[in-house]
């Protein structure tokens, strides 16, 4: 089989190779998959560097989201056990990390329902608490993570402001349903939301940014509003300034998601019931952005880590159902 693999930590674009492959076999508990779309996500990037939270044993393949098809016939999402990720024609994953892909769904939205629509829905509802009539701050509103955030915030009935990098990001991020756009480069961010707002600034934060993104949340958001720390794709880690959190009464909570899938799986399996009605109903659509062929997974996963692409990006290996 094909599958892109690892020999070193690096950037994603000069680490990955397309390379012949031994097909996995699966271990006790759990599952042999073809792949049917695989969709890209920043950990993809994170695991090619080294720098993420778990550190695969070398040769690994990336992919850490999939659209895969079951021995049966079952069309399934799941998220590859590693080192044997989703950028293949074939991969495993543990029986408890496999769900039914929602019917209304096609492979390659499928394939981009899980983690980040996971991640924003324990962030907005289990940590956050979002509550209908607050005002949500979304970074990165146009990408993979914060497009979700965006649809599941409209969804329980909130005002959305998104945050973007350019123009282009400004129309995706107004079709995604966005209630205000502000543009980082050109806008100033805090004034901006606070006018919105009447002064009060936003109730929840979603940042999956960090650096300079929030400094800037902590000087908009609420009293009693909650920032939740989702990553940092600027690269930056910040450092929060406890006393004026202290003084401005907010909360900053981090978000692991996959955490509850160790701790609480029960919460991740009726989180994806609830993710999966929202697309029965229409409330939420993975936005694709593009759909690359296998050979195109590198440079595919290099743009993500760079920034430059909205939505989401999704990986089809050769002979999967376009």
């Amino acid at each position: 089989m094909q599958a892109w693999r690892v020999h070193r930590n690096g950037e994603p674009g000069e680490v990955m190779r397309l390379e012949e492959a031994e097909r996995p076999e699966p271990a006790d508990g759990q599952v042999a998959l073809r792949v049917r779309a695989a969709n890209i996500n920043f950990p993809d990037a994170l695991l090619c560097r080294g720098e993420y939270q778990v550190r695969p044993p070398l040769p690994f393949t990336p992919g850490v989201e999939i659209c895969g098809e079951t021995e049966d016939g079952r069309r399934v999402i799941a998220t590859p056990a590693l080192p044997y990720g989703g950028l293949s024609e074939y991969a495993v994953a543990d029986e408890s990390a496999v769900f039914a892909a929602p019917e209304a769904l096609d492979d390659a939205e499928a394939a981009a329902l899980h983690v980040g629509y996971q991640t924003g829905w324990f962030g907005l509802h289990r940590r956050a608490r979002l509550r209908t009539g607050e005002t949500l701050l979304v970074h990165a509103a146009a990408g993979g993570v914060g497009s979700a955030a965006v649809q599941l915030g409209k969804a329980a009935g909130a005002t959305v402001i998104g945050v973007v990098g350019g123009p282009d990001k400004a129309r995706v991020a107004l079709e995604l349903g966005c209630d205000l756009v502000i543009d980082r480069r050109t806008d100033d961010l805090v004034a901006a939301v606070k006018e919105a707002t009447g002064g009060r600034g936003a109730d929840v934060v979603y940042d999956p940014v960090g650096g300079e993104a929030f400094t800037r949340s902590t000087k908009c958001v609420a009293f009693e509003g909650r920032i939740v720390v989702v990553g940092f794709a600027s690269g930056t880690i910040p450092t929060p300034a406890l006393g004026h959190a202290l003084v401005k009464n907010y909360s900053i909570m981090g978000l692991h998601w996959g955490l509850y899938t160790g701790k609480d799986p029960a919460a991740v399996a009726a989180c994806h019931e609830e993710l999966t009605a929202l697309v029965a109903r229409g409330a939420i659509r993975p936005l694709i952005s593009e759909r690359v062929p296998m050979k195109g997974a590198a440079d595919a996963v290099q743009r993500v880590a760079d920034g430059s692409t909205t939505g989401r990006v999704v990986v089809l290996p050769e002979g999967a159902p376009r």
